[in-house]
């Protein structure tokens, strides 16, 4: 398998002019592989364009319009002052019960966690109903920013009985939580889950590195033990340039 490089210009690059397909989707498919593949390396500088048109013997709207087609793919991104540059491919997860630190580390996307918000609070009236507790009751509460890759991905809500684990900021930021709990012999067993979208508040905005009223996915999901018992309630985020659910569907 060829090594990775940052170089664009060491690629095999070429398009097929007798082919009916445009040459810019020609030159966007190679250069998308080519990503995908991991042989063009997240960071990479596209380069000049004209350089590029000029060594595949292309125009340069036809270089741009490949670029820019990419771009709109969220696998590139135009940098003023730096220019074109590949960033890493979007995160896709399975809609299934599993822990998202488990998930990136499972795929080698690098995760790493830092801690904004680490307390014991009285809960509300919609997360006393998730966790099946009277409302005011206490209830621990972190707020959590995951990386990808060195790049903010997510920023996770959670609600959970107090005294249910170590939730020691240190614990929090080494590891997922899915697998602090199991380690204190929680056997998670089931969830109720609903995803949607919305846009970005400013303050969300700052943390997770998009401009203000960009595109959310957003996940509410209360987990159950073996027991029945909820054992944690999430409200996350997560970067809809960054990240997508699959899900399988059955015919019936």
């Amino acid at each position: 398998m060829p090594k990775p490089t940052t170089d664009p210009a060491a690629l095999e690059l070429g398009v097929d002019r007798t082919s009916p397909i445009p040459l810019y989707f020609q030159l966007a498919q190679q250069l998308e592989a080519a990503v995908g593949q991991g042989r063009l390396a997240p960071g990479s500088l596209l380069g000049n364009e004209i350089e590029l048109a000029a060594r595949l013997g292309l125009s340069r709207p036809t270089v741009r319009q490949a670029i820019q087609s990419l771009v709109d793919k969220g696998l590139m991104v135009r940098r003023r002052g730096v220019g074109t540059q590949v960033v890493h491919s979007s995160v896709r997860r399975p809609l299934e019960l599993s822990s998202l630190y488990d998930d990136l580390e499972a795929m080698g996307a690098n995760p790493a966690t830092r801690v904004l918000r680490n307390t014991v609070e009285p809960a509300d009236r919609a997360t006393a109903a998730a966790l099946g507790i009277a409302e005011g009751s206490d209830v621990h509460r972190v707020e959590r920013l995951r990386y990808a890759h060195g790049e903010p991905l997510a920023l996770l809500r959670n609600h959970l009985p107090p005294g249910i684990t170590d939730l020691a900021t240190g614990r929090l930021e080494a590891t997922g939580l899915y697998r602090l709990l199991r380690g204190s012999a929680i056997t998670l067993h089931s969830a109720r889950q609903a995803v949607g979208a919305r846009l970005a508040t400013a303050q969300e905005a700052a943390v997770l590195g998009e401009p203000e009223g960009a595109a959310l996915l957003t996940m509410e999901r209360t987990t159950f033990d073996d027991t029945g018992r909820a054992v944690e309630h999430g409200s996350h985020l997560y970067r809809a340039s960054r990240y997508t659910f699959d899900f399988q569907l059955l015919v019936r």
